[in-house]
């Protein structure tokens, strides 16, 4: 168990996952899938849920509606033990949802955003956030209220002594409209993913991105699906290989389950190099199961798994 407590603060909704579909929707006319499921969804739930099943203790702040989803959430948050007492549920907002058309190694999402819309600055529980050592922030671009206050955000964790940790996500209208020049000085770990990182700096390659970042921000963890990741740092860029495998389910939650294997590490104190490792292994592993989080039922049954699939043990990372 870590002796380091984290507070996430994000965006929240559940997962309609629809699986063998036959073809792609067209207007006007339908289309099967032979199998559902209703999972915990969003980037930062998925991140918090398994930072949590991996020993760091953990709070969220998000917004929900008071709804059957909301209860969803609130319950799956508790088997995995992740504390709620800062989850508000909102009486004229409904629960986010999210409706996932999984093909393979790929997927096609479409987001009702509900109550996440909602969530302000001014919701964070800052009269307790010196209980907390770190906070986490995820997919800014589907949080327009907060979205405007992020550098604040950013600004008052690290004036309260909380490292910091933010994935942007990507931005459903294409345009990256992120000021990393005046936000990223306040992060101390940025975690964009390959497309993530070009789309916002402009740059066709992750190291002239990561160059155009270097001004700016501490350090950049980038993940890079099979090819594993790569991580900038004072100058220096260090890259890790990914650990490919037979065992695919599908990829819901992979960027996810990387960062909490990162932030898991990184407050741990380990070296970069084993962040970045230990990250492409729990991004792996989420793979092997139906959505973000059924992968990591437990720290034990997540030691089982690397070991059994990968011959990793854990204890050496």
């Amino acid at each position: 168990m870590h002796n380091k407590k984290l507070l996430v603060v994000g965006e929240l909704n559940v997962d309609l996952i629809l699986n063998d579909i036959k073809g792609f929707p067209k207007v006007g006319t339908e289309i099967i899938a032979s199998q559902m499921n209703l999972t915990l969804g969003s980037s930062s739930a998925i991140f918090a849920s398994n930072i949590a099943a991996l020993g760091v203790p953990t709070s969220f702040c998000g917004k929900i509606g008071k709804d059957d989803f909301g209860d969803f959430v609130k319950e799956k948050f508790k088997e995995k033990g992740v504390h709620t007492d800062y989850l508000i549920q909102d009486e004229i907002y409904q629960t986010g949802l999210t409706i996932v058309l999984n093909y393979d190694q790929d997927r096609a999402n479409v987001t009702y955003c509900g109550a996440m819309e909602h969530l302000g600055i001014d919701d964070i529980p800052w009269g307790n956030i010196s209980q907390f050592d770190h906070l986490h922030f995820s997919n800014l671009f589907l949080q327009p209220k907060i979205r405007k206050e992020i550098k604040q955000l950013f600004q008052k964790a690290k004036a309260a002594g909380l490292t910091t940790s933010l994935d942007l996500q990507t931005d459903p209208d294409g345009d990256f409209d992120f000021d990393y020049r005046a936000c990223l000085p306040y992060v101390d770990v940025f975690l964009p993913n390959e497309a993530e990182i070009k789309g916002l700096t402009g740059k066709s390659s992750v190291e002239d991105a990561l160059e155009e970042l270097s001004p700016f921000a501490n350090v950049v963890a980038v993940k890079m699906g099979q090819k594993g990741s790569m991580l900038f740092h004072q100058g220096t860029i260090i890259h890790e290989e990914g650990f490919v495998h037979d065992h695919f389910v599908d990829a819901i939650g992979a960027g996810d389950s990387f960062n909490a294997g990162f932030i898991h590490h990184f407050l741990a104190g380990k070296p970069w190099s084993t962040c970045l490792r230990f990250a492409n292994l729990t991004g792996a592993v989420n793979t092997t199961a139906a959505g973000g989080t059924t992968a990591f039922e437990s720290l034990a049954a997540f030691q089982e798994t690397t070991k059994k699939l990968f011959n990793v043990n854990t204890a050496n990372l």
